[in-house]
């Protein structure tokens, strides 16, 4: 009986054992479950109750109404499809935009949309998103609106073929166009829409789209060649968001000293710098897991295979690191490798040993000369090749006259990287003149004391052919008042350096739009006058040089203003030369925003009137005080030059002509400039004048109202007139402006 007993008490607490582990296995599998919401992991600091989320911005709403579930952010409708640790980063589905239009050409508001994405505290991220415009008629940017500041950037995607319909593979604006964000974004807002209501596309292409979006997913789900009409029924996208712990205040020295400390054992604080703000947690080196679970950084053990920490000895692993527990005959053990032991020789005398300390050195000094004689050489050498390689034996036969004399060196010169390095100063930051989207101006010094600007490009190095040689060629021979001279260049860099005149008094664009910052409206006999400037420095150019050259970027921005206010034409960056016996050249589209020829845009055919239509929208600009390009007035106003046509048709445009040109007795002079504009901005080109015909009609304006007025004597310029003509210079030259964000 008393064995009975025994068995039974001991059959007993076996059972007990097995209920309780399986308690235990029950509990951790429904522990395990309730960090997974459908096929989302939500490791902490993320969690789906108080129990486990950090604060409320880690808090993951998994709806399983779903089937499967899905997980939100917070308790708001974005859905996320993945939380990285390791990254900071939330993958998240976002809205895009879209435009689309019906047969009679009229938007379709049922299917379009402009969406617009708030984050409390997450940013979307600049490194993993860009922007997206596609569609063969879209204009399309995001907007965003940041505390006390405004940031919008954009593109426009055109096709040359009016049947494709499918996504270009460089997606370079041919059906695709994309484009980078700025860091530390919250809030934005993506506007499509199109110049042409889609018109002569509308079976291939009636919608267009536009999106931030996760690059690498956007290629993998949407490859080179996928048709338009793939986007028909998406309604989302992924988007790659940023997350961190706290705000800006919330650094790591102030977290570690708060209880709500984030970071676990074996982990340590990295403050984050990505736009987010406050810190992310790490396990520290020698662990891995979660840093912010209370055991989460596991020790990593180096000893284990195929790790080979201490071979040939014999390993053991410490928490975070290891050792060397033994190390066999011929090895020395440093405590973490296992080193052969080196060969020592017998004790030397100190003779010997001063003999060899003494040849060490001579022979390290005799090596070092060889090597900065080598260096000298080599850099000579890549000097040279450079030289060759950027056409400089060419450009030195093309500076000869055929009586073999070289032309002036004060007009034409070949300079050396070792001059323009010593001019600004080895490139000193100081120096920095003016910079842009193509490259840095610096204000350089030359030993004649000439003040130069020398124009380094920011973009890697590219072939030099003949052409370009005959194009810096012809650009030296260049001789007009009013166009920046170039007077030489630097070919024994990778790119090709050039050196032009300095110009100090700014742009037209400064002394227009800058009101309050050094500058003051120029009165309008001063804007005329430099019209007509600029309207001769283009008519030459298209005409009276041995090859017609089309500027591609004239815009106020582009024309200097010296010392005494005349109009110097600038940047070439962009332009080309005409051969003579064709009258267009095909081209991808360059140029800025607001300035673009619509039917360049269109076409990619580039004209002399793509140059005339730029000079009209100058032109605009001045009479109207208005920025060419602006989002913060109405959208059917954002286009200086369609909304100016509007007024002109309308017998309106006293209404949009700058307050502050209007005087006494010129009304009818500002009427008849106001309908050379207009003639200039016509869409089709062959309506337009040319240049030499605006030029002339400017001239005639101009000797006008010299005479009625006595512009030519000294004492009867006005009192702004003279300030602006006695103002100091400004020391900014500007290159490649973009499109700018304007207050009017």
């Amino acid at each position: 009986m008393e064995l009975l007993c025994m068995v039974s008490q001991q059959f007993s607490l076996a059972i007990l054992v097995i209920l309780v582990v399986l308690a235990a296995a029950t509990a951790s599998q429904q522990s395990d479950c309730s960090k997974r919401c459908g096929d989302v992991d939500v490791p902490l600091p993320f969690g789906m109750d108080d129990k486990t989320y950090l604060d409320d911005t880690f808090l993951i709403t998994c709806n399983k109404s779903f089937n499967p579930p899905k997980a939100f952010l917070m308790t708001s409708n974005i859905e996320v499809k993945n939380i990285s640790i390791d990254e900071g980063e939330l993958s998240v589905m976002k809205f895009i935009a879209k435009d689309c239009y019906n047969e009679l050409g009229i938007r379709n508001e049922i299917k379009s949309n402009r969406p617009s994405t708030r984050f409390t505290v997450n940013t979307i991220s600049s490194t993993k998103n860009k922007f997206f415009a596609i569609g063969c008629d879209t204009n399309a940017f995001v907007q965003a609106v940041e505390v006390g500041e405004r940031y919008a950037t954009g593109c426009i995607s055109f096709c040359g073929d009016k049947t494709t319909s499918f996504i270009s593979e460089s997606c370079s604006g041919a059906g695709c166009c994309k484009t980078t964000i700025a860091d530390g974004l919250k809030r934005i807002k993506v506007v499509v829409n199109s110049y042409y209501n889609h018109s002569g596309i509308l079976e291939a292409n009636p919608c267009s789209y536009a999106f931030v979006a996760d690059e690498t997913k956007f290629k993998l789900m949407f490859p080179a060649n996928t048709s338009f009409k793939e986007f028909e029924s998406i309604e989302k996208l992924p988007m790659v968001i940023n997350w961190a712990i706290g705000n800006e205040s919330v650094r790591c020295d102030v977290a570690k000293k708060r209880n709500n400390y984030a970071c676990k054992n074996n982990s340590d604080c990295v403050d984050v710098h990505d736009g987010s703000g406050g810190y992310r947690c790490r396990c520290l080196i020698g662990f891995e897991g979660n840093p912010y679970s209370q055991h989460g950084c596991r020790d990593i053990d180096e000893c284990k295979p195929p790790a080979k920490r201490c071979s040939p000895g014999v390993c053991e692993n410490l928490q975070g690191t290891w050792k060397c527990k033994s190390c066999p005959k011929g090895y020395t053990n440093n405590g973490t490798a296992c080193n052969e032991r080196s060969i020592i020789l017998g004790d030397l005398s100190r003779k010997v040993l001063f003999i060899t300390l003494g040849v060490s050195v001579a022979l390290i000094v005799a090596i070092s000369i060889f090597c900065w004689g080598m260096k000298k050489r080599k850099v000579n050498k890549l000097k040279k090749k450079f030289f060759v390689q950027n056409g400089g034996l060419t450009l030195q036969q093309q500076l000869y006259s055929s009586s073999g004399r070289r032309q002036s060196h004060e007009t034409t010169q070949i300079l050396s990287a070792e001059e323009l390095k010593k001019a600004t100063d080895n490139y000193h930051a100081s120096r920095v003149a003016g910079q842009g989207g193509c490259g840095i101006v610096y204000k350089g010094i030359l030993p004649t004391n000439k003040v130069v600007a020398i124009k380094k490009s920011k973009f890697g190095a590219h072939k030099v052919n003949e052409q370009f040689i005959n194009e810096v060629v012809m650009l030296l021979q260049i001789n007009h008042r009013n166009v920046v001279k170039l007077l030489g260049c630097c070919l024994e860099t990778e790119v090709p350096l050039l050196v032009y005149e300095f110009i100090s008094n700014g742009t037209v664009f400064e002394h227009i739009h800058n009101k309050g910052q050094g500058y003051s409206p120029l009165p309008w006999e001063l804007r005329l006058k430099i019209a007509t400037e600029t309207a001769g420095a283009l008519a030459y150019l298209h005409s009276a040089t041995s090859t017609p050259i089309i500027h591609r970027d004239v815009k106020t921005g582009n024309i200097l203003l010296d010392e005494n206010l005349t109009a110097k034409v600038s940047d070439f960056g962009a332009s080309r030369l005409i051969p003579q016996d064709q009258t267009q050249l095909s081209t991808v589209v360059q140029g800025t925003l607001g300035y673009l020829d619509p039917e360049y845009m269109q076409t990619s055919q580039l004209t002399e009137k793509s140059d005339v239509y730029s000079f009209g929208v100058v032109l605009a600009e001045q009479l109207t005080g208005k920025k060419a390009w602006c989002l913060d007035r109405p959208e059917n106003e954002r286009n200086l030059a369609m909304f100016y046509v509007s007024f002109m048709k309308d017998d309106r445009v006293l209404e949009i002509i700058d307050d502050d040109i209007i005087i006494e007795g010129n009304v009818d002079e500002l009427k008849y400039v106001a309908s050379i504009a207009k003639r200039c901005l016509q869409i089709k080109s062959q309506e337009r004048p040319n240049m030499k015909e605006v030029a002339m009609e400017l001239e005639g304006v101009l000797r006008s109202s010299m005479e009625m007025h006595e512009w030519g004597k000294a004492d009867r310029y006005t009192e702004e007139t003279e300030y602006l003509l006695n103002r100091e210079p400004s020391d900014l030259y500007p290159i490649d402006v973009s499109g700018p964000i304007c207050s009017q």
